[in-house]
């Protein structure tokens, strides 16, 4: 038998739930910290708990992580879906699985580890309750014999998952051993799939997209969120609570120097953004598609008003409620067109955890040069996946809050300033900030000529949705620039996201 090292999948089928995420996680990190590139895809129904799930993690010694079709270790502990799991696998797999499903009698080209998880557990956690979720760590440490995973790295993992939670982590600590030790008295290996140190991880994090984008956006300047929860966007402005509550307090005070508003649904809350935006805060919402469908409105206003903000957008299946925990890209059309009339939104599209952060960033500054809502177009399997990256770049250029009225350009522009007129040729007009002295001027959603005053004359209206046009054009070289790789060809592909 030909030995496979660092090139296979390991597929976990359990049930929504059950607390399997965080062993998932253990056995992910611990490849990882063996310096075996790998990633993790969550594959889970959007109801609360019962239905089965699948977790898949690629380990891949040349750094190939997306995710692969064919399951090489299945971990089987959903009765409701083992068998067909089992049937689904090409000859010479391996599964493990709990010892009551009886599973190796439905196929003999396959490697079978039958476990007594029920059995173990009992003998290392004396709480019934907790049994069904400390089980699930048993499997990892089966799996750490019978792959060749160093057990110091299975507990490194471990207790940093579990943090500061000594008392769960040590119960935790000694499932995992359990698992290893009766793997090691009672499995025979007879399958392929090793797991060998590398060195292609080094100086490597695994991150979040969304813990990415919160990151990008804190570094941002932001200072208001309002958002609504919903699938997959809520874990954005989760973590980025935590990382505001840990470095965007008031040293002096205790107090916070931000506001993160979970508002009563969506519209509420794109509003909030555009009345912080426009007041000089730089504020953000997260969403996905439905979420989108309402705030049609309100981002018509931000773009005929010119009011900045950004909406990070998760996509997810549609339409309508759709599938809410599958992946999808399917807004790109209805975000870059949101709203009636003649409106052009600008979109950003990461393909990386790296992007998440970056463009999170750079999405603030469009928003402020162009005053109008930008769009960050990620998507579940970037947002909600453990993805591997390089440390992320501390940002070293200030913030671009883009034409901002001050003393020397009111000087400058005398008579000729007006809220939407075009001195530059860019399409990009001057705005002032509530507060700073500067002039003021009326925000208009309905028809108004370049003061600012309504107006429902042709030629006012005809100069104003020109100007907007043509500062969509100027937009173009601001925005993050296509990869072009020429080939000889009649047939090319053009990939954006995490399409690419």
């Amino acid at each position: 038998m030909q030995r496979n090292v660092n090139d296979f999948s390991i597929q976990i089928a359990t049930v929504n739930g059950s607390g399997s995420q965080t062993a998932n996680l253990v056995i992910l990190r611990s490849i990882f910290q063996m310096g075996v590139p790998v990633s993790g895809k969550n594959m889970f129904p959007s109801n609360i708990a019962g239905l089965p799930t699948w977790y898949t993690v690629r380990a891949n010694k040349d750094g190939f992580i997306a995710r692969k079709k064919e399951v090489d270790f299945l971990v089987a502990m959903n009765p409701e879906t083992a068998k067909e799991d089992v049937m689904s696998l090409e000859p010479g797999r391996a599964v493990l699985y709990d010892e009551p499903l009886k599973l190796k009698d439905l196929r003999s080209d396959l490697t079978f580890y039958p476990v007594p998880f029920d059995k173990i557990v009992a003998t290392v956690c004396t709480d019934a309750k907790l049994r069904r979720l400390v089980k699930n760590m048993i499997y990892d440490g089966v799996l750490s014999q019978l792959l060749g995973i160093e057990m110091g790295e299975m507990e490194k993992a471990l207790r940093k998952q579990f943090g500061k939670k000594v008392k769960a982590a040590d119960l935790n600590m000694g499932a995992l051993k359990a698992g290893s030790d009766y793997a090691a008295e009672h499995l025979q290996k007879n399958d392929p799939f090793v797991v060998e140190r590398m060195n292609k991880t080094d100086g490597m994090i695994l991150i979040e997209g969304n813990t990415a984008a919160a990151l990008g956006a804190m570094f941002a300047g932001v200072t208001v969120v309002a958002w609504y929860p919903i699938t997959p966007s809520s874990s954005l402005p989760e973590s980025l609570i935590g990382y505001m509550r840990k470095y965007r307090m008031d040293a002096a005070t205790g107090k916070a120097t931000y506001a993160i508003v979970q508002a009563e649904d969506e519209i509420a809350s794109i509003g909030m953004v555009l009345g912080a935006s426009w007041a000089g805060a730089r504020a953000m919402t997260s969403t996905s598609g439905p979420g989108i469908s309402l705030m049609s409105e309100f981002a018509g206003l931000a773009y005929y008003a010119e009011i900045p903000g950004v909406i990070f957008d998760i996509q997810r299946v549609g339409p309508s409620t759709g599938l809410p925990t599958r992946t999808a890209q399917g807004d790109i059309a209805s975000a870059a067109l949101l709203s009636h009339g003649d409106t052009k939104q600008i979109l950003v599209m990461p393909a990386s955890v790296e992007e998440c952060y970056q463009m999170a960033m750079d999405a603030f500054d469009l928003a402020e040069r162009f005053q109008q809502v930008v769009f960050v177009m990620s998507d579940l399997d970037l947002g909600m996946n453990m993805w591997m990256s390089t440390p992320f770049a501390y940002p070293d250029k200030p913030l671009d809050r883009g034409k901002v009225l001050d003393a020397e350009s009111v000087k400058r522009l005398g008579a000729d300033w007006g809220r939407y007129r075009d001195v530059e040729g860019d399409g990009i007009p001057y705005r002032s900030l509530p507060g700073t002295g500067m002039p003021s001027f009326f925000t208009r959603g309905s028809g108004h000529n370049e003061k600012g005053q309504y107006s429902e004359r042709p030629d006012d209206y005809q100069r104003n949705v020109d100007r907007l046009a043509l500062k969509h054009e100027t937009a173009k070289t601001y925005v993050p620039q296509p990869i072009v790789e020429e080939a000889q060809a009649e047939i090319g592909l053009i990939a954006y996201g995490t399409s690419h």
